[in-house]
């Protein structure tokens, strides 16, 4: 259990450190999105690395190695779009997330699955039978 401890704390400290980089001049302009692009100008405060102006992505920001890509529950993530994906999947390291093009016949069938193998589904959904209706009390 210790191994699974520190990797919730490093998750922790994942989240903790990550910051939001905003694009020069967002607030300025309204056609601007917030979304990072890098600072080219020639006179550019931002590009120069000015302290009010924010920070700027750099090496030390990154997650730690261990926890890199991992979903915060702590499982690796697997996009699943057909039942015979699942196989050779690990229930104690990987979780699966269902393509979103993936229609409710097989989905069903994927999470039917997954439930029996024991994965967690990240994106689960519940689907009525065809041809049944909710009944509703009036």
């Amino acid at each position: 259990m210790e191994m699974a401890d520190e990797k919730k704390r490093l998750i922790q400290v994942r989240s903790e450190k990550a910051t939001r980089f905003k694009r020069d001049g967002a607030g300025k302009k309204k056609q601007l999105s917030e979304s990072w692009r890098r600072p080219r100008g020639l006179h550019s405060k931002k590009r120069r690395q000015k302290k009010a102006k924010g920070p700027l992505p750099t090496p030390g920001y990154g997650s730690p190695v261990a926890v890199r890509g991992m979903h915060p529950s702590g499982y690796h993530e697997v996009r699943v779009f057909s039942p015979k994906e699942l196989e050779g999947l690990d229930p104690a390291e990987d979780a699966i997330r269902i393509g979103a093009s993936v229609g409710n016949r097989k989905r069903r069938e994927i999470q039917e699955q997954a439930l029996s193998a024991g994965l967690k589904v990240l994106n689960p959904r519940e689907i009525g039978i065809p041809g049944e209706e909710v009944s509703s009390d009036d």
